[in-house]
């Protein structure tokens, strides 16, 4: 796959400078493929959340695709378009049980993004009826696991649906790499956003697209260490390659911006 030099990652090391917010712009706009944020989470409360998190295993929940496999801790919103009471009913059950571990890498890792870009709230969004989404999701790569080539858009995939998100103007994702794998692993970020004709290449019963979609397009390949908080635009494409040895454990969720300011953001799992 082509590989591309002004198709790059941004590694900020916020222990010796905070970034710039003007990345948050250059991941909107695709300058940036990936940004690294090294250092933004203290190792103590890092290891802490990781040996609580590993408490919760057995509340994972897989879904099955013809050509891949979905595992996470929490609700996954696009799961769930077609049944909002489920998300938000599983949504608030997710929260509980994740406060009653005391696992709050989500809410210590929005905190620290709102001081590091200066923005004004980074906060769970809110249905205008007070029921809020999930704060954040856990996946589990497993060994085998590969994520096939995709792209995530709340405004595409929630234009029918009645919900606050629908109406963001723009989508970012957070991820925190909570255990990097034996090998394998790689992020791949391809320089090319999802576009109506693209639906061709959707897969029938599969998740994700035939990778003709990104053929000659500028990519990026990123393989996070542990510890790392990463920033991309998932509505660019974007694949996971196969896990091996080790899980590949990660904590995220989407940030959404309602205008160009990019001064304040919601966030859902």
């Amino acid at each position: 796959m082509p590989t591309s030099d002004t198709w790059d990652r941004v590694v900020v090391d916020v222990r010796e400078e905070r970034p710039d917010p003007a990345l948050l712009r250059d991941l909107v706009d695709g300058r940036a493929a990936v940004v690294v944020l090294r250092g933004l989470l203290r190792e103590d409360e890092f290891t802490r959340n990781l040996a609580r998190v590993r408490e919760l295993f057995g509340s994972a929940s897989t879904t099955q695709y013809v050509n891949g496999t979905l595992t996470t801790i929490g609700p996954y919103l696009n799961k769930y378009l077609d049944d909002l009471d489920g998300y938000f009913q599983a949504a608030k059950e997710s929260e509980t049980m994740l406060a009653e571990a005391s696992f709050d890498l989500a809410a210590r890792t929005r905190q620290e993004l709102r001081e590091q870009f200066g923005l004004q709230s980074l906060e769970p969004a809110r249905e205008p009826d007070g029921r809020q989404y999930a704060g954040s999701v856990v996946r589990i790569h497993a060994d085998g696991v590969r994520n096939p080539l995709h792209n995530d858009n709340i405004m595409r995939d929630a234009r029918n649906v009645d919900i606050v998100l629908r109406d963001l103007a723009y989508q970012l994702s957070c991820v925190v790499c909570l255990q990097e794998c034996t090998s394998g692993g790689e992020l791949w970020m391809y320089r090319k956003p999802w576009e109506p004709t693209d639906e061709q290449h959707k897969i029938p019963g599969h998740l994700g697209y035939d990778e003709q979609v990104v053929a000659g397009v500028p990519a990026h390949e990123f393989k996070p260490r542990t510890g790392d908080v990463y920033l991309i635009n998932p509505t660019r494409y974007h694949a996971i390659e196969r896990v091996s040895g080790t899980d590949r454990l990660t904590m995220g969720f989407f940030i959404g911006f309602a205008d160009d300011a990019l001064d304040s953001a919601v966030v859902w799992g």
